[in-house]
């Protein structure tokens, strides 16, 4: 019990010392705000190249990571989803409340892993925009039902 005390009081102080972002889990089914299992960004990826000894092997998290940072830029609200059994990465509301859902992935080429990727947002059912933003060089940008896969690059630089 004292290691949990201790491990939660570290934790409060990185997310006091504006280190760590905690990022809130949202329903989408519901609408609602769960009160369970955020997930934390670092506000610096050097950090990570510092804590991690082979940080080439954590791309995917580190695209996540600047993913995050740029729609805090950009939205007011930034929640992780949960629509079911599936984990949106990312939902951004908008000042006027609407929301638009995103998924990151480091390259989408293998069929198993655009399905992965793709069956979050195709559990939503609302109108919403919806993405994937990957750093494929091949087939940056397509199409699946309404949901637009797009370059992370291109869309950083939008």
């Amino acid at each position: 019990m004292a290691n949990f005390i201790l491990k939660f009081l570290y934790l409060d102080a990185f997310l006091d010392s504006l280190l760590f972002y905690a990022v809130p889990r949202f329903d989408v089914k519901e609408h609602t705000l769960l009160q369970r299992l955020e997930k934390f960004y670092c506000v610096d990826l050097g950090f990570r190249q510092l804590l991690l000894p082979d940080h080439q092997e954590d791309l995917g998290h580190m695209i996540e990571t600047i993913v995050y940072l740029e729609l805090r830029r950009r939205f007011s609200k930034v929640y992780v989803g949960n629509v079911g059994k599936y984990e949106v990465d990312f939902i951004a509301v908008t000042d006027t409340g609407a929301y638009q859902y995103f998924q990151v992935s480091l390259s989408t080429l293998d069929p198993e892993t655009l399905e992965r990727e793709l069956r979050p947002l195709q559990a939503i059912d609302d109108q919403y925009p919806k993405y994937l933003l990957t750093l494929d060089q091949i087939q940056p940008e397509a199409n699946y039902d309404g949901i637009q896969k797009k370059s992370l690059l291109n869309w950083l630089l939008d």
